[in-house]
């Protein structure tokens, strides 16, 4: 049987996001599709394909996965050029990240997070002594890191590089790489993130005005000062669901990048507190499959839990950091939570692996 404490973490993060989200989106929806539950509907709709995914992925044997880890890698790399050729790619606010399937879109830097926890997984476990070793064993995987993200810098996601990248460190720091190794290769990581910062103004800007929000609260500071308010109108118990403001046109992207405002604003500092606290639960929980199935022996598992985990957690600290002023300005969905089908779908595939871990393990006898 599923472990029931990840279902209703996860199942309670989705929920939240849907209420959310019906909330948000609602003047939004009616003023570009003339209809107030517009994303209500579509988000209902990624709901259910989500957890058919989910439960077609936890049917399947983690040991395919594994020998496969390098076919989804590919395709995701793929998914990252095609993304990039004119006319085939959608562009939204400048930068090209989608590819239109019909009436719905894929984001492929989503599924590029999921593709690379895979990968690295299986290739920690084939190349063990390599890696915790060996310079070779440390540096291929870079290469293929190098890639992933020179791809997604170039859509430009920002935001999805650095998850990815972090992520990728992390699963090759907990494999064991030599820390002279991993110093070398991390600091000149931060480098080459350093330069990409400053070699494009807006980005330059989106951190001079994160420093300081209210310096010009009605051009590179609006976003923040108007996420910020939310944040203060919510107080303590919020403003009561649906009563927001800051959704009025004032706070962009309200029912994605910014949802978690939104929410703050509704339910206050009791809400907020809340949806922190399921995803500490839910990180925790993930983690601690992840050790059961070390203890188990089985390191394929272990790592795909530790990579998913640091996914979730980097994810919504960097998205509930933006939206609160403790980072700088990026587009990131918070997960199981904002708007948005591929993300979504590709969060609650990750929890189904989860899951699928901590069966494998049960079974092995690794847990009581």
């Amino acid at each position: 049987m599923p472990d029931p404490g990840i279902i209703v973490l996860g199942v309670s993060l989705v929920l939240v996001g849907l209420i959310a989200i019906s909330s948000a989106s609602i003047e939004y929806a009616q003023i570009n599709y003339n209809s107030t539950s517009f994303h209500t509907k579509r988000h209902l709709i990624y709901m259910v394909v989500a957890g058919i995914a989910s439960i077609a992925v936890y049917r399947i044997p983690l040991e395919f996965w594994e020998e496969t880890g390098w076919i989804w890698l590919f395709a995701a790399l793929g998914l990252l050029i095609l993304v990039l050729i004119p006319g085939v790619g959608r562009e939204v606010n400048g930068s090209q990240r989608w590819l239109p399937l019909g009436p719905f879109t894929l984001q492929p830097s989503e599924f590029a997070k999921l593709a690379m926890i895979v990968y690295l997984a299986g290739y920690m476990v084939r190349r063990e002594h390599e890696v915790r070793h060996q310079w070779q064993g440390f540096l291929k995987p870079m290469a293929v890191l190098f890639a992933a993200t020179l791809l997604l810098m170039v859509e430009p996601d920002f935001g999805a590089t650095v998850i990815v990248a972090g992520s990728a460190f992390g699963m090759l720091f907990l494999a064991g790489v030599k820390l002279g190794h991993f110093l070398v290769v991390l600091a000149g990581a931060l480098g080459a993130l350093l330069v990409l910062v400053v070699s494009e103004p807006y980005r330059v800007k989106r951190l001079t005005a994160y420093t300081d929000p209210w310096a010009d609260p009605y051009d590179t500071g609006f976003q923040l000062t108007q996420s910020l308010i939310a944040f203060g109108r919510g107080e303590w118990f919020g403003v009561g669901l649906g009563n927001s403001v800051q959704k009025l046109f004032y706070l962009p992207e309200a029912h994605t990048d910014f949802v978690f405002s939104i929410w703050a604003e509704e339910t206050g500092f009791i809400g907020a507190l809340t949806v922190i606290l399921l995803y500490a639960a839910l990180i925790g929980r993930v983690l601690w499959v992840g050790r059961a199935a070390q203890l188990a022996n089985y390191p394929f598992g272990a790592y795909l839990c530790y990579g998913i985990a640091l996914v979730f957690s980097g994810q919504a600290f960097v998205n509930m950091g933006v939206s609160s002023g403790l980072l700088p300005t990026k587009g990131l969905t918070l997960p199981f939570v904002s708007y948005g089908g591929t993300s979504l779908i590709i969060c609650c595939v990750m929890l189904a692996l989860v899951l699928r871990v901590d069966c494998q393990v049960r079974l092995s006898g690794g847990r009581s």
